[in-house]
């Protein structure tokens, strides 16, 4: 039986979002999935809200847009207001702690976990907030294994920042466990 899932990465620009959906992608064709992958930022590009989509699935991908996310994640509050209409009535939000969410559907499944915080003062780093937010992602949906995440981010980051990318996974594992 196909499971696509639709997965929508919002926040603002410089927070390495659309990185994170090209490694969450790049995860689920390691596993042997379909996966698509793509992006738009706001007319101020850092700062200004950004998202990234990737849908995976078992089966071909007909449509490569996301259009009822299973789960969104928002790191800011204008990236929660301009997207949470879209999110499936049963789907996942995933909110960094300082987002003020109201006004939410009974059937949506809310995380709040903090994020930020996580990779600000666990990691030292605020740049890997998108690599902690992966690896929440990971432990809530199953959508890829951690093997493949964890190829996946190696492959992406910089050199010189393997072991603290791979902090950052394991404190995201950690938010959600």
């Amino acid at each position: 039986m196909n499971k696509q899932h639709e997965i929508r990465l919002s926040g603002s620009g410089g927070q390495g979002l659309i990185l994170g959906g090209i490694i969450l992608a790049e995860a689920a064709l390691i596993d042997g999935n379909n996966a698509i992958q793509s992006q738009s930022y706001g007319p101020e590009a850092r700062g200004g809200a950004s998202k990234a989509e990737v849908i995976i699935s078992t089966e071909e991908i007909d449509y490569p847009k996301v259009e009822k996310p299973d789960l969104l994640l928002a790191l800011t509050e204008i990236a929660y207001k301009k997207y949470i209409k879209n999110l499936k009535d049963d789907g996942v939000l995933l909110v960094d702690e300082n987002v003020n969410i109201d006004n939410i559907k009974e059937s949506i499944k809310v995380i709040k976990v903090p994020i930020i915080h996580t990779a600000t003062e666990k990691i030292g780093k605020s740049m890997v907030a998108n690599i902690v937010a992966l690896g929440a992602i990971q432990e809530l949906t199953k959508v890829v294994t951690k093997e493949a995440l964890e190829t996946a981010v190696l492959k992406r980051v910089p050199k010189g920042t393997e072991e603290l990318n791979k902090k950052a996974l394991a404190a995201g594992y950690d938010l959600v466990i």
